[in-house]
């Protein structure tokens, strides 16, 4: 069963878990309650290793979360979206008894509720007075911003997303209502996730390959003062390939003439990368040469050591040798579990490109490649030595591959970049 991380205010927790019932054969609901959502940091900070995903109560203290955490877990959160602010709006004007004209709200800056709700009204929109916050809002300043309309007279009433600012608004004789989430908004959001944790699962328990390969194995057979040395060489080997196949519970078997392979879960080996990191770092310092790892996923065993094995060719192809993965959807991911990771996919659908690249006799995954680096590095204009220094290729090849580019209106030479020492300008370049 999943466990997941409920976070937010004790009474939206309340809210979640009576509408969580149906999902308690499937997810185990673990609540974190706080008064401030500054807390949510610590939160996620000390039991992240304890669930599985995490449902936050609104956009905020998701925010927070996404922002300490990352992308690499599951979370999702309840969204403020218009019915929370028809809520509060009807129960302002029945309490009065009147329809309200001038009203001041505070809202988050990544979802505008008010300036979505009122133009859907089919009838004369009230004057609104909005603050726009960020996920480090300061409630006081809320609080002096609804205070000060309501003394100068210029609104009837707020609307507020913390119960805190009502509160402390009614306490100053303001008619304050919280924009709370909906029934209907929960149980999408639970939805949502409970579809989000049945992908991760079996995305988790799909077949995963890693083929391991010592290269230029016959010199170093050569190398070898005796056989009896080369068998010693191979079971030290083999002893390091089976304490990393124990590690992720996989099936170990050697292929011959250095080549080795080790079949477990795509999950298991994501959460080792560091262990087959180190694990090659070992067998190239013990046989004294470099070793290429190619790690293939798939649906069955067969599309995962097809993958696996255009893996290791990719890794061949890179000087250094790192790890290379091939997904099943065909996205390509190079060193992994590092800065300089980068994942791109060798395949597309989008017919012009594909015409223009076979224009340019330029392959799909050099041009992913490419473009995907440029995205990463946060790059507008390059030059082909940015593009060298990165792609470990010869400046002579990138220019090549540019220059077709720019045949094909994939790039163009948008200036020059000048140096004080002698030599040619080197071409500034950016992507189409």
């Amino acid at each position: 069963m999943y466990k997941i991380g409920l976070v937010g205010l004790k009474i939206s927790i309340e809210q979640i878990l009576d509408l969580a019932e149906e999902y308690k054969h499937e997810l185990e609901f673990i609540s974190f309650p706080y008064v401030k959502t500054e807390e949510t940091e610590k939160i996620v900070k000390e039991h992240n290793s304890h669930v599985h995903a995490w449902l936050f109560s609104g956009p905020i203290p998701y925010e927070i979360a996404k922002k300490t955490l990352g992308a690499d877990k599951i979370m999702v959160h309840v969204p403020a979206t218009e019915s929370g602010f028809y809520k509060a709006f009807l129960e302002m004007i029945y309490e009065q008894g009147k329809m309200i004209e001038q009203l001041s709200v505070d809202t988050m800056s990544s979802n505008n509720v008010s300036e979505e709700a009122l133009p859907q009204l089919n009838v004369k929109p009230p004057k609104v007075y909005t603050k726009v916050f960020e996920s480090d809002v300061d409630m006081n300043e809320l609080l002096h911003f609804h205070l000060n309309l309501w003394n100068k007279g210029k609104t009837e009433g707020a609307l507020s997303c913390f119960p805190s600012v009502c509160e402390a608004l009614r306490e100053n004789g303001v008619p304050a209502y919280r924009m709370s989430m909906s029934k209907m908004e929960i149980r999408q959001t639970l939805r949502i996730l409970s579809e989000k944790v049945k992908t991760a699962y079996f995305k988790d328990t799909q077949i995963g390959v890693e083929i391991i390969e010592v290269e230029y194995f016959n010199r170093v057979a050569e190398e070898m003062k005796t056989p009896y040395h080369l068998q010693y060489l191979e079971l030290r080997l083999k002893e390091m390939l089976i304490q990393l196949g124990e590690k992720i519970n996989g099936s170990f078997s050697e292929k011959g003439n250095g080549r080795y392979m080790i079949f477990s879960s795509r999950g298991a080996i994501e959460r080792e990368i560091i262990t087959l990191e180190d694990t090659i770092q070992k067998l190239a310092f013990e046989a004294d040469t470099t070793v290429a790892v190619g790690v293939g996923f798939g649906e069955t065993a067969y599309s995962a050591e097809i993958n696996a094995f255009r893996a290791i060719q990719h890794s061949k192809e890179m000087k250094k040798r790192e790890i290379v993965i091939v997904q099943d959807d065909g996205k390509i991911v190079e060193s992994p579990g590092k800065k300089k990771e980068l994942q791109y996919t060798s395949r597309t659908q989008n017919e012009i490109l594909i015409e223009k690249l076979k224009k340019g006799n330029i392959s799909v995954k050099t041009y992913k490649k490419i473009s995907a680096l440029i995205q990463k590095m946060g790059w507008r204009d390059f030059t082909t030595k940015d593009l060298a220094t990165h792609l470990e290729m010869t400046e002579r090849n990138v220019r090549r591959i540019v220059a077709d580019m720019c045949e094909v209106d994939l790039a163009q030479c948008v200036g020059q970049e000048a140096y004080a020492n002698r030599g040619r300008p080197s071409k500034i370049y950016r992507l189409l």
